[in-house]
């Protein structure tokens, strides 16, 4: 196995070089050189070695190998075909690593599992893919237990939002899981470093959605609709939606025992459900956006 945990940047740049290689923007690629860190997602992870692991976004195999030694099996799923290409060659003597050169998001988690169920994610995600990554995952069959991951800082905070902050973001994934930032990551942690720093999250899925509703895709229909002008309030954006008068949602939000004057940041998953229930009985959710 693999020595070194953490690589410094000078060889990072020296690994990269010898295998002509170079960090593309184009797919966030920043590689974790902070073994804080790197100890910080892995005990996060509460990993043992009977869990499966799928790690998005592997890059040169440094949390691979921690994840390695503490799981039964690791799944790194890589974009980059010489990535991929070097990760094998670099990982060839560890026997529970997995390399996979695909799109995450174009292959199944039962692809991946090969008839298993129970499985965490644990990455250091690309920023510019982290939202889709995420909700691919927690509206995935099967869903993870766990997942821990790195994301942009501000973006971390915004998942993590309580009523006041929200967003849409944050209800698609509380829905399914309860977030908690455990620590955020200077930009210097990485080589090359990105322009912002990062914060590691942890997200506990949940084995049934949060709202308890007949249809989850009406139910985020009404949302994305709340949200469609944040900075408005919740009257008037609705009513953009549905076609019809702010009176008449006022009427409606009232039967919802929610303010007409409220903005959709405010409003909690409870309050959203209610929304939901009183749009569909008087059908109005037909209409929206």
């Amino acid at each position: 196995m693999p020595k070194k945990t953490s690589l410094p940047s000078v060889e990072v740049k020296r690994l990269l070089r010898q295998s002509g290689l170079k960090a593309k923007k184009g797919l966030g690629q920043h590689f974790l050189i902070d073994e804080k860190a790197l100890e910080t997602i892995v005990i996060a992870a509460e990993l043992s070695p009977e869990d499966i692991v799928i790690e998005v976004g592997p890059g040169l195999g440094v949390l691979t190998i921690e994840l390695a030694r503490r799981a039964g099996k690791v799944i790194a799923v890589e974009l980059d075909t010489k990535l991929a290409s070097l990760l094998k060659r670099r990982l060839a003597s560890l026997p529970n690593v997995n390399i996979v050169n695909a799109d995450i998001l174009k292959v199944s988690p039962s692809q991946l599992l090969g008839g298993e169920n129970n499985y965490k994610v644990v990455a250091n995600l690309p920023y510019y893919v982290t939202s889709p990554i995420l909700r691919y995952f927690v509206e995935a069959s099967p869903k993870p237990s766990l997942m821990v991951v790195m994301v942009q800082k501000e973006v971390g905070i915004a998942i993590a939002a309580s009523p006041g902050k929200m967003s849409l973001l944050a209800i698609s994934l509380q829905v399914y899981s309860k977030p908690k930032i455990i620590s955020y990551v200077s930009s210097q942690s990485f080589y090359p470093p990105p322009k912002v720093d990062s914060a590691i999250v942890r997200f506990d899925l949940f084995p049934e959605p949060a709202v308890k509703i007949a249809d989850i895709d009406g139910f985020f229909k009404v949302v994305r609709c709340g949200f469609s002008s944040p900075r408005k309030q919740l009257r008037n954006s609705l009513a953009h939606g549905l076609e019809v008068k702010p009176a008449e949602v006022g009427l409606l939000l009232e039967k919802a025992r929610i303010e007409p004057q409220r903005r959709a940041e405010t409003l909690s998953l409870e309050e959203w459900a209610r929304l939901y229930e009183v749009l569909a009985a008087s059908k109005k959710d037909r209409t929206l956006c």
